[in-house]
């Protein structure tokens, strides 16, 4: 697993396929996305996510904390999407505002709500780029799921295919990194995930107190990207399994959400 998470091209044409296939189609189940359609994306890395709205022309912002990642998805993107109404911008959206970016018909995070400290005060604050009848798709892994601890990117190739070790207490959680041979930047990586990693009830209860409400929300015990990655199926959660509150948590495996302002 960890060798895919290396390869950076491979990873934007997953997440580019996968939000073409799955989450392009979410959405359009509430709001048509057309050329008109102004999108951003907060956490967009390479921009990946970015490329199936691009391909519709839809004016698109990207913001992330990683000059790296912005270089290569400029890179990535001039190749694919060449002629694209596209922005990619180094800055940690708290320091952003509506003046310089605008406002925006769709806000996308896909696998960033989980590394987001303070969830409240971001949602909060968020409602200052959507525009009144604006949406904001999620797509998280929950934090109970086999691998919400993000251990798939441990370099033991051991840890990285175990599943759920990320619930021990953060003392033994450490020293079973540590004993594996993961270095200590992966370590603090990892630990800071554990501090972040969101339930599906902590995410719901904070739409709702945030001024949000849902129009859509779907549990998959498959997750769409596992058929990009693995060749896999998705599945949605079983009803029976849905019922089980709590316990259906170590099944879930990704949420998928679609929000706008109560």
């Amino acid at each position: 697993m960890q060798e895919r998470h290396q390869n950076k091209r491979q990873y934007f044409e997953e997440q580019a396929r996968t939000t073409e296939n799955y989450v392009l189609p979410y959405i359009e189940q509430s709001m048509p996305v057309t050329a008109a359609t102004r999108v951003l994306e907060i956490g967009c890395g390479e921009g990946g996510n970015l490329v199936p709205f691009l391909r519709r022309g839809c004016a698109a912002v990207g913001v992330d904390l990683n000059q790296t990642k912005i270089d290569l998805g400029l890179s990535y993107l001039q190749d694919v999407v060449p002629e694209a109404n596209v922005d990619l911008i180094v800055q940690d959206i708290y320091a952003s505002d509506a003046a310089r970016l605008g406002t925006f018909d769709l806000i996308i995070l896909r696998d960033v709500i989980e590394h987001i400290h303070d969830q409240e005060r971001f949602l909060r604050f968020v409602h200052n780029f959507l525009r009144p009848e604006g949406r904001i798709f999620f797509g998280f892994p929950p934090w109970r799921m086999p691998f919400g601890g993000h251990q798939q990117i441990c370099g033991s190739k051991a840890l990285n295919k175990l599943p759920w070790f990320h619930l021990l207490p953060a003392p033994w959680y450490r020293k079973v990194l540590s004993g594996f041979g993961e270095p200590e930047s992966r370590i603090e990586a990892l630990l800071e995930i554990k501090e972040t990693g969101i339930s599906i009830d902590q995410f719901s209860a904070l739409v709702s107190k945030t001024g949000f409400r849902f129009e859509q929300k779907d549990l998959w015990l498959i997750n769409p990207n596992y058929e990009t990655k693995f060749g896999l199926t998705p599945r949605k959660v079983p009803s029976f399994i849905d019922r089980i509150p709590w316990v259906k948590d170590f099944f879930i495996t990704c949420c998928y959400a679609l929000i706008r302002k109560a």
